[in-house]
């Protein structure tokens, strides 16, 4: 019979054969009929909720999550602050991009200010809310959140040599996830931005011509393209690595079209 764990040894680590239990204020993950990785955890946070920066960095920090059960459409306090923090320090860096950095400021910049909030970060947002349904969906945990260093970093580059290049954050997900539903995970962003690009589109074939109206939307254009063929990158932290991970052709038809996206935004999109 198997020596009795020694009772110091709970003060190190757990017992890696140990039953595992659900969390009883976590909803039951949902179940697509493949085989269920145990204890998957795709989170990097510090103690105090707030995520390091993943986009540089790297994850030695992993705080404890408080899994919970509910809407998909819930919304803690933590996470909106996140997201308002986010949404402020993306809309001044696209305003200081146009401007041309901080040196060159104008009077104009309240009004690129107000155009960036339009047409630029609904595609940020909607992205991001887009992982966070579906890993909700299928019963993760998932809230978004600021990347201080990230957001710090844009905002100095912008400011200096108004170049917008900025990981404001990203949705962490907790919980237990097949390889097909993190590959659905990870693909609603692009497709919410493909979807956001076709309705632009639209809005430009019927309302180019209007003077005002035709600012905001070739911005939101290029906002939506730009984000969407960005993110389509296999590599680092990006959603293209683990669409190319997750399927091959679904991955290349996705980058694809968003590379599609960008040419007709170039070439036929203008003031």
């Amino acid at each position: 019979m198997a020596a009795e764990r020694d009772p110091r040894a709970w003060r190190v680590d757990d017992d890696p054969l140990e039953a595992r239990q659900r969390a009883s204020s976590h909803s039951s993950a949902r179940d697509d009929g493949t085989w269920r990785q145990p204890r998957i955890r795709v989170v990097q946070m510090d103690q105090g909720g707030r995520m390091n920066s993943s986009f540089f960095g790297d994850p030695r920090t992993m705080g404890p999550i408080h899994l919970h059960k509910g809407s998909i459409w819930h919304f803690s306090r933590t996470e909106i602050r996140h997201l308002a923090l986010a949404t402020g320090a993306f809309t001044l860096a696209l305003a200081l991009m146009f401007e041309g950095g901080v040196l060159n400021l104008s009077s104009r910049f309240p009004y690129y200010c107000v155009i960036s909030l339009i047409s630029f970060t609904p595609a940020f947002l909607l992205h991001e809310f887009a992982h966070k349904f579906v890993a909700k969906f299928y019963g993760c945990w998932a809230e978004f959140r600021a990347d201080p260093a990230g957001l710090r970093f844009g905002l100095i580059l912008a400011a200096i040599l108004g170049i917008v290049f900025m990981a404001p954050g990203a949705v962490m997900v907790a919980g237990n996830a097949t390889r097909n539903q993190f590959g659905k995970i990870a693909v609603a962003g692009p497709v919410t931005n493909m979807a956001l690009w076709v309705l632009g589109y639209g809005a430009w074939i019927v309302l180019g011509e209007v003077g005002g109206i035709n600012s905001v939307i070739m911005f939101w254009l290029w906002g939506n393209s730009i984000l969407c063929a960005f993110n389509m990158l296999p590599f680092g932290p990006l959603d293209g690595k683990k669409i190319r991970t997750w399927s091959e052709p679904i991955f290349y038809t996705c980058l694809s079209i968003a590379l599609a996206m960008v040419y007709v935004t170039i070439t036929s999109v203008s003031v």
